[in-house]
């Protein structure tokens, strides 16, 4: 008899051996089959629990399959397929009613009773701010404030008079197109953008996202094809690439030197990741309380503080590095789910499907490649390899952390992502703060 483990007369490995080798996810394929398959027959019998339990199986399942699934599509991984596919899939399994009711119960429950984007939100800020390098956080914002600055001006008046071009209002061209692409991707920019314009305008936080989310998607996918071109300029003409390196004295290496050194390779820890939880929801609270005597909304003001928290130093190392690993923790393993979850209850299908217009897409593009050509011009101006300094102001309209990785590998240059993660994280929550604070100004 044969084993399925191994088999004995060849020596090879057997059926469920070669399965185990593969992953959807951080899952074996065999056990995400056999989960899937408990959460499916709990569904039909009406046994699947209407909360977080059933909600968090619901879209842990459909983020790691639709996620594994866009990182494996040729051209379409290169684009951000990942965040793609979780964020349309789900919308259009609820456009077309193809999603059993039991699940959307389950997944409604934990998205908006439970609230579960708001602890990713928090967990993300509080991380990720606090779990910078404080010496690439202030010298590498310095050294790329005026091409960030320029190029998000740039890319305001460029996409403002396109949009006007093609009949766009100009308020409704930055608040909702413009502002969603240079806001630091969908967790740390459209959720909090979305939670304050609806507290402002009044309106519904669903199809505020519908609204956004598309300009988000585009201008990815354009500042990833500007990179590659920059790239491709950057062999042809030597003189204006540094190969990986932003200042052509090479300051920047020695201001990296010890960037990994803080918190990225510090082994695991179970209770400061508890203290991290801990931290993450107190910064939530501390945004909302504030937000009653500024009436500013609390998402954004848990921004602020949190940046200044991590300027002045207040917060002790052991505490960043808490926040630091749970919002690494919370971003490895809930970024689809929560995609999976803004795609099936906050983006319509039918919203999504008229969003992509020749018009709409023009100002994204626009947008970007103003963003871009001044970063290269800036840049230059300022003893920076321009294509370098152009590849980093492009990954202002990056989708966040993703984004970062798919700009920079597309012009192959990996090491730039401290910086990219100040023109993406800092820039980005700027912008968001900013637009919040001129709409309330505005209405």
């Amino acid at each position: 008899m044969k084993s399925f483990a191994m088999d004995k007369q060849s020596g090879k490995p057997g059926l469920a051996s070669t399965l185990l080798q593969y992953r959807i996810g951080p899952l074996p394929v065999p056990v995400f089959l056999v989960l899937a398959a408990i959460t499916v027959l709990a569904a039909l019998n009406r046994k699947l629990p209407n909360d977080m339990i059933g909600g968090f199986a619901v879209l842990m399942l459909l983020g790691f399959l639709l996620g594994e699934v866009g990182a494996r599509i040729p051209l379409l991984r290169h684009i951000g397929g990942s965040a793609i596919l979780c964020l349309f899939v789900p919308s259009a399994l609820i456009g077309y009613d193809l999603l059993h009711a039991d699940m959307l119960k389950a997944l409604t429950t934990t998205m908006k009773t439970a609230n579960l984007q708001y602890f990713y939100i928090a967990c993300l800020v509080a991380g990720s701010i606090l779990g910078m390098n404080h010496r690439v956080l202030v010298q590498g914002f310095m050294r790329m404030f005026l091409p960030l600055l320029v190029g998000t001006i740039a890319a305001v008046v460029v996409g403002m008079l396109v949009g006007l071009a093609f009949g766009y209002s100009p308020m409704h061209t930055f608040f909702f197109i413009i502002v969603p692409i240079v806001g630091g991707g969908i967790g740390e920019g459209i959720l909090p953008l979305s939670i304050g314009y609806a507290e402002i305008l009044g309106r519904s936080q669903d199809g505020l996202i519908a609204m956004m989310v598309p300009a988000a998607l585009v201008g990815n996918v354009v500042a990833i094809l500007a990179s590659g071109i920059l790239t491709w300029l950057g062999e042809r003409r030597p003189g204006i690439s540094g190969n990986g390196v932003l200042v052509r004295s090479g300051d920047d290496q020695a201001l990296l030197h010890n960037e990994h050194n803080e918190h990225l390779d510090a082994p695991l820890n179970l209770s400061l990741m508890g203290a991290g939880l801990l931290i993450s929801c107190a910064f939530f609270i501390l945004g909302s309380l504030l937000s009653l005597y500024t009436g500013i909304p609390g998402p954004i003001l848990m921004i602020v503080a949190a940046a200044l928290l991590k300027v002045s130093r207040v917060v002790p190392p052991s505490m960043e590095l808490g926040a630091y690993q749970m919002y690494k923790f919370v971003s490895s393993n809930l970024t689809f789910a929560i995609l999976v979850g803004l795609g099936a209850l906050f983006v319509s299908w039918k919203d999504l499907a008229h969003a992509f217009s020749l018009a709409y897409v023009a100002i994204c593009a626009s947008a970007v490649v103003a963003l871009v050509l001044s970063g290269y011009l800036v840049g230059k101006w300022l003893n920076m390899y321009p294509v370098e300094a152009a590849i980093v102001t492009a990954c202002h309209s990056g989708l966040g952390g993703t984004g970062d990785v798919a700009i920079l590998s597309a012009a192959n240059r990996i090491g730039l992502m401290p910086f990219a993660q100040i023109s993406t994280r800092i820039g980005g929550a700027l912008m968001v703060v900013l637009a919040t604070l001129l709409l309330k100004w505005f209405h």
